[in-house]
């Protein structure tokens, strides 16, 4: 039993040497810092870029819409104003019809009287 609990110590102990040399403070390599700081630009800039195109993206997509809400807009208010004028040509045909027909009616009776 003694010799297990002098290698669980002996693995103690390595563990404690390796954890205490992995927590040693070690200068950072020259360079480290100014390589860290690029690519965080990059990585800005390159975000920058992606945000500016989806903003183009999302601009094209409303702009769009919206020219296309006014046609559709437009092309119905045109059939509405194109159906209204149908409606106001029918109204006059069919008062055009009436007054004929009145007239013809006329002409029929006088005729008829005359050919008594």
């Amino acid at each position: 039993m003694e010799h297990k609990d002098h290698n669980n110590e002996h693995e103690l102990a390595e563990f404690e040497r390796k954890l205490r040399m992995a927590m040693q403070h070690r200068e950072a390599p020259l360079g480290l810092k100014q390589r860290v700081l690029a690519r965080a630009r990059e990585r800005r800039q390159t975000q920058r870029g992606r945000f500016w195109m989806l903003q183009r993206i999302a601009a094209s997509i409303l702009l769009a819409a919206a020219v296309g809400g006014f046609a559709a807009y437009r092309h119905n208010e045109e059939r509405v104003a194109e159906q209204k004028r149908g409606a106001e040509a029918r109204e006059q045909v069919m008062t055009a019809l009436r007054i004929t027909s009145k007239t013809l009616g006329r002409v029929n009776e006088r005729l008829m009287e005359n050919g008594r």
